[in-house]
């Protein structure tokens, strides 16, 4: 899905304002908890370790990995060695 959004002409100055809008986007939904700390990483197109840095960069620690990350790592974990035991 694509979202459209339009910015006032004087965000739209700044050097990236796509992406600086869409990083805000992805903060709050983090913060608020409407987005999984997977959700989020996938929504920056970032690593869920690459997101972990994106967070410490901006002094934003209010959440921890969380169970549900846990359980999504433990069967995407599972996922993957299903797929590397399969006769080739």
């Amino acid at each position: 899905m694509e979202i459209t959004v339009k910015l006032p002409d004087d965000l739209a100055e700044h050097g990236n304002p796509g992406r600086e809008a869409l990083e805000a986007l992805v903060v709050e939904g983090y913060r608020s908890g409407v987005f999984s700390h997977y959700q989020a990483s996938q929504l920056l197109g970032v690593s869920r370790l690459a997101f972990e840095g994106f967070l410490k960069e901006r002094n934003i620690y209010e959440h921890t990995y969380s169970e549900e990350d846990l359980k999504q790592d433990e069967e995407t974990w599972r996922k993957l060695e299903g797929k590397s035991s399969s006769p080739r």
